[in-house]
């Protein structure tokens, strides 16, 4: 399962595509920028999938939120602003 998200401060918006070439794209909505919501919708969907492949657009939020998803046994993948 293919995970986009979109960062900010305050919230992340959460899109999953699951893992085939023309599979349908959803978005699954916002949720809180803290550790805790990020740690509840990776456990979440990883009962779907057992490996989730995450990204996300390089920018103020840091790495932070790479290392929490690594340490959950995800990969995670952190993209240059284009």
């Amino acid at each position: 399962m293919f995970i986009g998200l979109d960062t900010s401060k305050l919230k992340i918006s959460v899109a999953v595509a699951d893992g085939e070439r023309n599979g349908e794209v959803r978005f699954l909505g916002d949720i809180s920028s803290e550790p805790a919501s990020v740690d509840a919708i990776v456990k979440r969907l990883s009962r779907r999938s057992a490996k989730l492949h995450l990204c996300y657009e390089a920018g103020p939020t840091g790495y932070g939120l790479y290392r929490q998803i690594i340490e959950l046994g995800h990969e995670c993948i952190v993209v240059a602003a284009a």
